[in-house]
């Protein structure tokens, strides 16, 4: 089974699994695909991250997708640039893209398809076009204004839903990528190409800097929750977040949903754990993050005194733990039982809106993750990779057998819809769509204090229970506005290998199963 938010990418996926592919193919194929059809989300001058459970070994093993500062981008070039940061649209922001070195090395690594048989349905598409889904035509129609040039539009305005748009710009880049590898993306006319638009925009970024780009594979980092366990890509990203917070909320009663306790204990948790997730998450090449201690069930213990059942907790602060030592969302699981997570993004919609000369796709500005107190650990630095929101989860039995993929996209959305996911499918047995249905909380821009924000079809007395509990709410956020809660996908696997999924109606997406023979 594959489950992606856009029908045509989910189409390729399973096409690929029944063409004989595994898991980490589909993913890939998947991704390539979403970089057409939703470049208002993600794309090739986006980062990702994902994460691969080997059916044979039983390991789950991560890959940082994600691209480092230029070296000519320093806190003090920042600062200097004006009495304010420089806006979204700078140049400055742009980091080196890490995607397209994401997809050969896990291709490479995990894969068993040539790479170019992957492309081939992504490239089919950005040639002779697709029609546009409902939800990306309005994020599109959105984000119009982020574009700095007319190469992603229709004659300078946004493609309507069901509209067909092309993108052979995005084709030949592609083409690029399928017959040299990641040498077809960071040199020759695509890197040129890349650096002529950040250098235009009052970017830093060199050839140097995209020559030397390397994707990393990492030990992924993990939370058992009654009986289940999370894994997570360790920082830069923020899949800690979730960990930590599940950790907290271990050791309370899991209650029914409709009881305003148990949105307030999820609530708080996630509360303490972004208190120090933004601390702690930072390039762990060049700062050492106490994982271990972090991840610990004693400092979970020392951090769930803080929550209180009768009180909101608006000023959380990190802990300090004894040392001993927008975004796509896709996943997959074949015939074998191994599983992938994959993410992807180019930040803030459109990211920068700088599009580079003759190749399709919008730059990110994922240096906005950076932090410009020079006493913190994530501050900007030359070669340093930011913090980054993206987010994919795995989750694994006590046996440590494979129970499915699952993600939620959306900035700081991400760890706080994997929290709520995993309550239900866990304490609530629910199946994967009814998970994703379920209405969700979301804590503004991922700050402990932050306003609390309640989809529409909250009960009415959980909205009570919680502002009497002091939570500053936003309560029966609707339509297009519900974006702000995520996009989910969910595919769990059965011992007897039966598998089942579910697709967030927030987006356009499905889940799509594949007969196994």
């Amino acid at each position: 089974m594959v489950a992606s938010s856009q029908p045509l990418a989910s189409e390729v996926g399973a096409g690929i699994l029944a063409a004989g592919g595994n898991a980490a193919d589909a993913c890939v194929a998947m991704d390539a695909v979403l970089h057409v059809t939703e470049p208002t989300s993600t794309g090739l001058g986006g980062d990702a991250f994902a994460l691969f459970f080997d059916a044979v070994t039983g390991e789950v093993s991560a890959i940082n997708a994600s691209g480092r500062a230029p070296r000519g981008l320093t806190l003090d070039r920042l600062v200097s640039a004006g009495p304010a940061a420089p806006p979204p649209s700078s140049g400055l922001w742009v980091t080196v893209p890490g995607c397209c070195a994401g997809w050969v090395d896990i291709a490479a690594r995990r894969g068993t398809l040539p790479l170019a048989a992957l492309l081939a349905p992504a490239i089919e598409l950005a040639d002779g076009g697709f029609p546009v889904g409902r939800v990306t035509a309005a994020v599109w129609e959105r984000g119009l204004s982020q574009l700095q040039s007319d190469a992603l539009t229709i004659s300078g305005r946004a493609p309507r839903a069901g509209e067909t748009f092309r993108n052979p710009a995005l084709a030949r880049t592609l083409r690029r990528i399928s017959a040299d590898g990641a040498a077809g993306f960071y040199e020759g006319p695509t890197a040129h190409a890349i650096v002529d638009a950040v250098r235009a925009a009052g970017g830093v970024i060199t050839a140097e800097d995209l020559g030397a780009h390397r994707s990393t594979w990492d030990a992924p980092v993990s939370m058992a929750y009654r009986g289940a366990r999370l894994w997570q890509c360790p920082p830069n990203a923020q899949g800690i977040a979730a960990l930590l917070a599940l950790g907290v909320l271990d050791g309370f009663t899991a209650l029914a949903l409709d009881d305003p306790e148990r949105w307030h204990l999820a609530i708080e948790a996630m509360r303490v754990a972004f208190a120090d997730a933004r601390w702690w998450v930072a390039d762990p090449e060049a700062v050492h993050a106490p994982l271990d201690a972090l991840l610990s069930p004693e400092y979970a213990a020392e951090r769930r005194k803080l929550v209180r059942p009768e009180r909101a907790t608006l000023d959380a602060k990190r802990g300090a733990p004894s040392d001993r030592g927008g975004t796509v969302y896709h996943c997959a699981v074949d015939a074998a039982g191994n599983g992938c997570s994959m993410a992807s993004s180019h930040f803030m919609g459109f990211g920068t809106g700088v599009v580079p000369d003759g190749c399709g796709f919008v730059l990110h500005n994922r240096a906005l993750g950076f932090s410009l107190d020079p006493a913190h650990p994530n501050v900007v630095a030359p070669g340093k990779r930011p913090y980054h929101t993206v987010t994919p989860g795995m989750l694994t039995r006590a046996d440590g057998t494979l129970w499915g993929p699952l993600g939620v996209m959306g900035g700081f959305m991400q760890p706080q819809g994997q929290l709520q996911l995993v309550t239900s499918l866990v304490d609530d047995a629910l199946d994967p769509q009814a998970a994703i249905d379920r209405p969700r909380f979301c804590i503004d821009s991922g700050e402990a204090g932050g306003v609390v924000q309640l989809e529409e079809g909250v009960p009415d007395q959980v909205v009570a229970g919680l502002r009497s509990r002091g939570h500053e709410l936003r309560a029966g956020v609707p339509s297009f506005g519900r974006a702000m809660f995520g996009r989910a996908q969910v595919i769990l696997r059965a011992p007897d290998g039966t598998v089942t999924g579910g697709s967030d109606r927030r987006a356009d997406g499905c889940a799509v199963a594949v007969e196994r023979r």
